[in-house]
């Protein structure tokens, strides 16, 4: 298969490569860039976790065997917060290695030595199931509605006046899925001057959608890591 650069939707998604082995984590780098897609490395989990914190990625590429943790033991803590998809790499491609990493809620698992054109065929895969399940041009939450579209919020099909920053904040929130979003992530991509700023449009909002602010049913804090929205359909 030949590589296409010109594959115009490789260059909206963003892989992060976490591996401590340096030849292979440049490697993979310099292939998937010529594939078209956008790409970030480092050599730890704990590194891993600093750029996510300032970053959205669309996928990991995670190595199994790393010091002061494991690829398995990232895995599983990411999952208690993150659904972004991951594929392990290992050096042991024996059944029961498979097997723990698909249970620790890796996506797919790749045995070393492998051809690159083979990891991005898997890449490709992974997304392709994704949009047969994304997000839809509306989702809804309790008696509220958000069309993408539209950029608007109803309650019970009656239109609910939200400011420019408050839009920004859902939007981001509805299209993850009920997945989580950093603090600073949503910083960044709302153009709030600080990670307290978000906070306060997050108040602001849920005053306009919960029944009781102060025990939120829509629009959850995950403490110490940021918000999700808690939809019901997609």
């Amino acid at each position: 298969m030949s590589i296409n650069i010109l594959n115009s939707h490789r260059n909206d998604i963003h892989i992060l490569i976490v591996d401590d082995d340096d030849r292979i984590r440049k490697l993979l780098k310099r292939y998937l860039l010529r594939a078209g897609f956008r790409v970030s490395e480092c050599n730890s989990t704990k590194y891993a976790r600093a750029k996510m914190q300032g970053l959205c990625f669309d996928l990991l590429i995670l190595d199994v065997m790393m010091p002061e943790e494991t690829g398995f033991e990232f895995t599983r803590k990411l999952r208690q917060y993150n659904d972004i998809p991951i594929i392990l790499l290992t050096a042991k491609g024996d059944v029961n290695n498979r097997i723990e990493g698909l249970r620790a809620g890796a996506d797919d698992y790749i045995s070393k030595p492998f051809e690159p054109e083979e990891l991005v065929l898997r890449i490709e895969s992974i997304f392709k199931r994704l949009a047969s399940t994304a997000v839809g041009p509306e989702v809804s939450f309790g008696p509220y509605s958000y069309n993408h579209a539209q950029s608007k919020l109803f309650k019970n099909d009656k239109a609910v006046h939200l400011t420019s920053s408050e839009v920004k904040l859902l939007d981001i929130l509805s299209r993850r899925n009920g997945g989580v979003v950093t603090r600073h992530a949503l910083s960044i991509e709302t153009g709030a001057k600080s990670e307290r700023a978000v906070d306060i449009q997050i108040i602001r909002l849920r005053k306009k959608i919960e029944n009781n602010p102060s025990v939120p049913e829509y629009l959850i804090t995950v403490r110490g890591i940021g918000y999700r929205l808690s939809v019901e359909s997609l």
